[in-house]
């Protein structure tokens, strides 16, 4: 996990580096994008091994808090999810650099450039975290990030209220997440994802509370409809780099929640199967009915977004109710 850390904290300082040499704005420039594909390599590395065959790499914090240990790990689920974000941020980060210094005039470019180093190392985090009280952190500075990079050009109206709309609903789905983890966590020794698995059993009814809370929590930031509402103003308004991200990545974090959840509580009753189902079928066939009526490339995208939401869910209902009826 050396490597992962490594790599955060790497593309971290990326952004950093574009604060520190903003007076050198070549420097600024060079010095991003190195840290940023050295950061993105390093945190590569484990998630490959992970692929390749190699053993499940984690790591476990003692820090005091309550909620016991901190754990990060990197599984084939947290493998996949790391070279989705690592690749298409790395993209998306190397077309935004000369995109923002082509919209100076519009926002500040080395902060720009740090928010989006930041969005990717919360990202990386959200996939490894192996307990909730990691994990709920991650998932806020991810929030917040996104915020931020949504609003650079914040001198307009339409942004800044994107931003808020966007603001607003990311944080109702995660006060939704906070009540999963503590109706779940009720009836586990600790937060860390592998006590939720074994205490999954002894949830009773709980359980599909659990799971209303995980597709309504998650479903905000995967977009799906009805939840979709924030997506195509948020997309309008972003730099276009960081709607690519968003497009590419960041919603599907939300599905990322939805597998991870469905893994630690075990074999689903089939109701759940067809809600995710039906939602899928809705996402997917609304989705490309309004992308055509959309002439606006950004808003396009966006309810392209809400169609692969769609397809995605589609997949994970199929999944479900194979599990469920044995097929």
């Amino acid at each position: 996990m050396t490597f992962l850390f490594a790599g955060v904290l790497l593309l971290v300082a990326s952004g950093a580096a574009a604060v520190g040499f903003r007076r050198r704005p070549r420097l600024a420039e060079r010095a991003y994008l190195l840290l940023s594909v050295v950061g993105a390599a390093s945190a590569l590395v484990p998630a490959l091994r992970v692929l390749g065959g190699g053993a499940v790499e984690s790591v476990r914090i003692a820090t005091g808090v309550p909620g016991g240990p901190w754990v990060f790990a990197i599984d084939p689920l947290s493998a996949w999810f790391l070279l989705v974000i690592l690749g298409a941020g790395l993209a998306a980060s190397a077309y935004g650099t000369f995109y923002l210094a082509a919209e100076a005039e519009h926002g500040s470019v080395p902060l720009g450039r740090l928010v989006f180093s930041l969005l990717l190392a919360a990202l990386t985090l959200v996939v490894t975290a192996q307990s909730a009280v990691p994990f709920l952190a991650a998932w806020e500075l991810m929030a917040l990030g996104g915020y931020f990079a949504v609003v650079f050009d914040d001198r307009r109206e339409d942004v800044r209220r994107a931003g808020l709309v966007y603001l607003v609903a990311t944080h109702a789905g995660t006060l939704l997440l906070f009540l999963l983890f503590g109706a779940w966590g009720s009836h586990a020794a600790d937060l860390t994802f592998a006590s939720l698995a074994a205490g999954a059993r002894q949830l009773g009814d709980t359980r599909s509370l659990v799971f209303a809370l995980a597709l309504l929590g998650f479903g905000v930031k995967a977009g799906f409809v009805p939840l979709h509402f924030w997506l195509p103003e948020a997309h309008a308004a972003a730099p276009s780099h960081v709607s690519a991200l968003m497009s590419g990545v960041v919603i599907k974090t939300g599905v990322y929640g939805l597998l991870r959840v469905a893994t630690l509580l075990h074999v689903p009753p089939a109701w759940w199967g067809w809600t995710v189902l039906v939602l899928g079928v809705a996402s997917a066939i609304l989705g490309v009915l309004w992308a055509l009526a959309q002439h606006d490339l950004k808003r396009l995208l966006a309810y392209h977004s809400v169609e692969n939401i769609g397809i995605i869910l589609l997949g994970l209902g199929v999944g479900a109710l194979g599990l469920v009826y044995r097929l």
